[in-house]
């Protein structure tokens, strides 16, 4: 009976957009990779069911047991992050990478999930007043946001670190600061750019001055950028057609399976199929944010729109990133970039939108 009920209040609308953001993600990477010795969409496949199987026990878990054990969840990641810090497999200039025997994988993308929960859960139980959060209200999300946004820099990871300072900042925005809160944290985050600068490493300020002019550095810093809008520019109104793109083929794009697929599916299926994609991104964040505002409880309503913020910044940095609008910091794409860790969170995070919008029902 219970089981009955469970697929009664599935939102197949959210799984169905996901399932098949899925199936264009496999097909993007094999035309990206087909030429390569390993099978990378046989492996983005393998993930995928993985991913799936982790999805139903995340579903059919009352989303209230997340919050109870929100800080033990937060902690072991935090505990992860450090052993990639300091012990972990450098892969691409970034150590950030625990290699198992038989698996590699990416605490900070656990880690997301994690910081979502225990935010959540945090802003959920605050008591403000009617003007929003003080200053001592905001302190422990904060000291949440703080620690795994430095243990993440320092991999150096500034693209994910990011991806945490704006769902915070959705979340707070969401639950309501006071405004004098507000403007003096905005300022005191101005003061810091320039400390922040020189915390940075040379590469990523080249990336950031490239991104100013990418034709300043047109064979270094620079050609990531302009090879992408080549691509997407070359795919015209109607796309080169399926494997057909020469950007992707013969590697004048770097990354062109990971975090830039999406110069790739532009370059083959165009304009039309740029809106196409972009259109179902917007429906599953719609998704998200219906589930949220119907939602039996706050924690729920909380929980819903980070996840959704989530998803929502990736998409918007990302896109943003490979049509040189957004400096490169390397932020994958949901569903479509390669990668086992990140698709493994894309699926718990739709899992746990599922969750929330199956028990407004089941109580």
């Amino acid at each position: 009976m219970m089981e009955k009920k469970y697929i009664e209040q599935t939102d197949w609308l959210l799984l169905g957009i996901s399932m098949l953001l899925a199936a264009i993600g496999i097909v993007c990477i094999y035309s990206a990779t087909r030429g390569f010795e390993s099978a990378f969409y046989m492996r983005q496949f393998y993930w995928l069911l993985i991913g799936l199987a982790i999805l139903i026990p995340t579903v059919i878990l009352d989303y209230a047991i997340f919050k109870r054990f929100a800080y033990v969840l937060f902690g072991l990641t935090l505990v992860l992050l450090i052993i990639a810090l300091f012990g972990g497999h450098t892969m691409g200039g970034a150590q950030r990478w625990i290699s198992l025997s038989f698996v590699s994988f990416q605490p900070s993308e656990l880690a997301k999930i994690t910081f979502v929960i225990t935010l959540a859960k945090v802003l959920s139980t605050t008591q403000s007043n009617r003007f929003g959060m003080s200053w001592r209200e905001l302190a422990l999300p904060a000291l949440i946001l703080f620690v795994p946004f430095i243990l993440i820099a320092r991999q150096p990871d500034l693209g994910t670190a990011m991806i945490f300072v704006f769902v915070f900042t959705s979340m707070v925005l969401i639950v309501k600061i006071r405004l004098r809160t507000l403007i003096v944290l905005t300022c005191a985050v101005l003061a810091m750019i320039p400390i922040g600068w020189y915390a940075l490493k040379d590469y990523q300020r080249a990336r950031l001055l490239s991104f100013i002019d990418p034709a300043m550095d047109p064979l270094g810093s620079g050609y990531q950028t302009l090879q992408s809008q080549i691509a997407i520019g070359s795919g015209g109104f109607l796309g080169k057609g399926f494997t057909k793109g020469t950007q992707g083929s013969l590697s004048f794009l770097p990354a062109h399976h990971t975090d830039f697929v999406f110069p790739l599916l532009a370059e083959e299926w165009g304009f039309i199929g740029c809106v196409a994609m972009i259109a179902l991104f917007i429906m599953l964040i719609l998704r998200g944010l219906d589930i949220a505002s119907n939602s039996k409880d706050r924690f729920g309503f909380l929980l819903a729109f980070g996840l959704s913020a989530l998803l929502f910044w990736h998409i918007v940095i990302n896109i943003g990133m490979v049509m040189g609008f957004l400096p490169v910091v390397g932020v994958p794409l949901p569903f479509l970039s390669y990668g086992g860790s990140f698709l493994l969170t894309v699926l718990v995070s739709i899992g746990l939108l599922l969750n929330i919008s199956m028990r407004k029902y089941i109580f």
